[in-house]
């Protein structure tokens, strides 16, 4: 199968996957109260349930459903994904309690996997020059849905009410599963040739003990956490900056998807450098960037310069996610790359259950300038860490 094909057939998809989700994911609250009848009074204690639950079953099922994907199939473990998503986003459509909208995104997060079977497919047919801008490209696809969503979502929400986002998004997962059964076929197994010391001999915990694949998955989890610990009060920080500011929402979303506009900008461009310098290099360059942004997003008290600062922020932290992708790609063979990206994918999700949670206490009892201050020290610490793990690489070669 061609890998331009391919590569143009999967960004598509990312792009209806991210904006289904992020179509729906903001409103939730909102949805809580408009159409399930929680009061205000506890609309935060449902939110938090019901957000937490699915990132909790995900963090389980990721790894497994990985492991699956190099015994069965990578391609079959994303047409399940994409199938069981679009009946969990069918089910979001029809709840009628918060307690059946709480099971359907413990469904959701049973279902989850698409977006790393997807890197994985992807990993596996990028010629290996090509490698970097591969990801670079799905990674602004997946920036690009995060910032189309909202949009959409919330014109979707004014005009027909959310159940109709919720039955689109699941139209658009079931597209995508019309797309992978007969477009995508399964990748080469380019390491079938007889290799008896081979990875696929190995038990599939050795990936843990290899320290650069663990301090890769490590650093997700932190840099997960870093989002996660500040999109939550990123628009209360921009109303506090705007004012009495006309338009505020308009205003506030705006400010907001900057950082999107930016990482889709930047993003494939990140992937291009590092094809070029090293994609090790590249990480340390776009963390530690980013650390100094997230230093400076504390300081003004204008929104102009919040907004610029908000902008830089997405050009360098677009560089983060597509160099750790690329490093485990090149550090996996495709026996295991299906589990590697599970364990991407499950690292990932702790750091967003952690995020909001430390976020919200910051924000109640020191402020909101702190989080950026402490977002800004946990990204320049593992760019130490990153900068460390290679001038320790460079002294054993």
């Amino acid at each position: 199968m061609n890998w331009k094909f391919c590569l143009a057939i999967l960004t598509c998809n990312v792009v209806f996957m991210s904006a289904s989700y992020t179509m729906l994911v903001p409103f939730l609250p909102m949805y809580l109260t408009h159409e399930l009848g929680v009061d205000p009074a506890s609309v935060n204690i449902w939110s938090g349930i019901v957000f937490s639950s699915s990132f909790a079953i995900s963090a389980i099922m990721a790894p497994i459903w990985g492991r699956m994907a190099d015994k069965k199939g990578k391609r079959m473990m994303a047409i399940r994904a994409s199938l069981l998503l679009s009946i969990s986003y069918f089910l979001g459509g029809i709840v009628t309690s918060p307690l059946q909208l709480t099971f359907m995104r413990m469904f959701q997060g049973f279902s989850a996997g698409l977006w790393p079977m997807e890197l994985a497919i992807m990993t596996t047919y990028a010629p290996p020059k090509k490698l970097g801008v591969c990801l670079g490209v799905m990674q602004g696809a997946l920036t690009a849905g995060g910032v189309i969503g909202p949009l959409f979502g919330g014109i979707l929400a004014e005009l027909f009410g959310m159940r109709m986002s919720f039955f689109l998004a699941a139209g658009a997962l079931f597209l995508n599963f019309l797309v992978l059964v007969f477009f995508i076929k399964e990748p080469p197994d380019t390491d079938l040739q007889p290799k008896k010391d081979a990875t696929a001999s190995k038990p599939q915990y050795h990936l843990w003990k290899n320290p650069l694949i663990r301090n890769m998955l490590i650093y997700a989890v932190f840099v997960q956490f870093v989002i996660l610990i500040i999109q939550p009060v990123l628009t209360t920080y921009v109303s506090e900056l705007a004012g009495q500011m006309d338009n505020l929402i308009f205003i506030s979303g705006l400010v907001f998807s900057l950082g999107g506009f930016a990482s889709a900008i930047s993003a494939p461009l990140w992937g291009r450098f590092g094809q070029h310098h090293g994609f090790h290099t590249a990480l340390i360059y776009a963390l530690t960037a980013t650390s100094i942004c997230f230093f400076l997003q504390a300081l003004p008290n204008n929104l102009v310069l919040f907004a610029a600062s908000q902008f830089a922020v997405g050009l360098f932290f677009s560089g983060i996610y597509p160099s750790i992708n690329a490093i485990l790609a090149e550090n996996t063979d495709s026996h295991t790359k299906g589990h590697v990206f599970g364990l991407l994918f499950s690292a990932q999700q702790i750091g967003s259950m952690t995020g909001p949670l430390l976020g919200g206490v910051i924000a109640t009892f020191l402020g909101i300038k702190y989080i950026f201050i402490l977002a800004a020290l946990i990204v320049l610490a593992i760019s130490i860490a990153a900068r460390n793990q290679r001038k320790l690489e460079h002294q054993h070669e």
